[in-house]
């Protein structure tokens, strides 16, 4: 545990450390969330392992899923695997952040928002733009019929 964690701050494992991971592993670290850095790479582990000397890093995914310390489970992997990695995450009784997209048909979508509402967990994707403050605005913008009729976005 780093100085700057809580011991009432929930832990996560990010899985999937290349393109888009290293963002979520430096945000989550920079929270003092960050617990676990999963990735099938060892060379990209062993670069995290330097980086973060206290986050410990694992190459099995089912390590992540069995422990205990781990609340939420944070999927940056290719888009393929996510319904899988969240299916696997939302039945371990961990909370499920997705990198979009979510999965790559509504009848697995679905079938995981009915899995975390069983489960009691939460199941979020991340499109977070959506509350970035000039998103908001340009949402009120088109709302309002300011911007006239929309073709394309």
């Amino acid at each position: 545990m780093n100085s700057s964690q809580k011991t009432d701050t929930p832990f996560v494992a990010v899985v999937g450390s290349g393109y888009w991971g290293k963002n979520l592993i430096r945000n989550y670290h920079q929270i003092g969330a960050l617990k676990i850095i999963c990735d099938r790479d060892d060379t990209l582990l062993d670069s995290y392992q330097e980086k973060y000397p206290h986050i410990e890093t694992v190459s099995n995914y089912s390590e992540v899923l069995n422990r205990k310390d781990i609340q939420g489970i944070v999927i940056a992997t290719p888009a393929e695997t996510h319904f899988t990695l969240a299916q696997e995450a939302l039945l371990s009784g961990k909370h499920v952040y997705v990198e979009k997209p979510l999965v790559l048909n509504d009848s697995e979508a679905k079938e995981l928002i009915s899995l975390a509402e069983k489960t009691d967990r939460i199941l979020m994707v991340g499109h977070l733009l959506q509350y970035h403050p000039a998103f908001v605005h340009l949402k009120q913008l088109v709302q309002n019929g300011d911007l006239g009729r929309i073709n394309y976005i």
